[in-house]
């Protein structure tokens, strides 16, 4: 099996998600590689806070009732999630009022609009506030920017709190494009965050429609708190293709599944 570097990681950590550990052994014959190389990986990857070595290979590191920081989420699955925010732009539309919550994928899609006209976009994401700012100021695309109001969480660099989702209940939002921690179809949409997990709730809530942009190592992943049902999605935007398993259940089928 002959993958790339950083999608080798990328599954090791896919991996890691499911099972809470990997061994060397194991990661050497599924990627035909030497136990060097990925030892580097794991050493690479320890480095960035993603997982901790042991004797043998390597754990998940739990970070209780939260993801890891923002910071360390930026080089996970960043291809994917490149190819996902660029393929979601083109569901947005001229005088569309949009809501775009926390996440480094939602970074990827705010750095990717342009071209579109009279837009209201609003957010609780410092970094999606500041990438659209940026990009407003060099009239990539026209329209507004609304950062909503709340507690400020620099960990992760959001906005939550009763105050975040009060101003939520003023808007009519058109699309709702709305991040995960985890994915599965018993419990659906799930995230770390409580307050961040509150907000995306209101999101669905004032919305007309809901678009879920998620990568598949968040597939089949639980995380602390629920958000909504898969089957309040109307659209999942995915770099990866329609799960089976997920046809097994027919609300399931009636999601609009876009591959980027």
């Amino acid at each position: 099996m002959s993958v790339l570097p950083e999608e080798r990681k990328n599954k090791i950590l896919k991996e890691l998600n499911k099972t809470g550990k990997v061994k060397v052994v194991e990661l050497v014959d599924q990627f035909n590689v030497s136990e060097e190389t990925i030892r580097r990986d794991l050493m690479m990857l320890e480095e960035k806070g993603l997982l901790k070595r042991v004797y043998g290979g390597a754990i998940k590191i739990v970070f209780e009732f939260e993801e890891p920081p923002f910071i360390h989420r930026t080089t996970v699955n960043q291809e994917a999630k490149v190819k996902i925010g660029q393929k979601a732009v083109e569901l947005i539309s001229d005088g569309d009022v949009i809501a775009i919550d926390v996440g480094t994928t939602m970074l990827e899609l705010a750095k990717s609009i342009e071209k579109k006209k009279d837009i209201t976009i609003i957010t609780n994401s410092l970094p999606v506030s500041s990438a659209l700012t940026e990009s407003l100021n060099q009239e990539r695309f026209t329209g507004q920017i609304l950062l909503l109001g709340g507690q400020v969480d620099p960990k992760h660099q959001s906005i939550s709190g009763s105050l975040t989702e009060q101003m939520l209940n003023q808007f009519n939002i058109d699309k709702a494009f709305l991040s995960a921690g985890g994915v599965s179809t018993q419990n659906g949409v799930s995230n770390y965050h409580l307050h961040e997990t509150f907000v995306s709730r209101k999101m669905v809530e004032v919305s007309k429609q809901v678009i879920l942009l998620t990568d598949s190592s968040k597939m089949g992943v639980d995380t602390f708190g629920k958000v909504w049902p898969l089957e309040k999605i109307d659209v999942v935007v995915c770099e990866q293709p329609f799960p089976e398993e997920w046809n097994d259940h027919s609300e399931l089928r009636k999601i609009n599944w876009i591959q980027a």
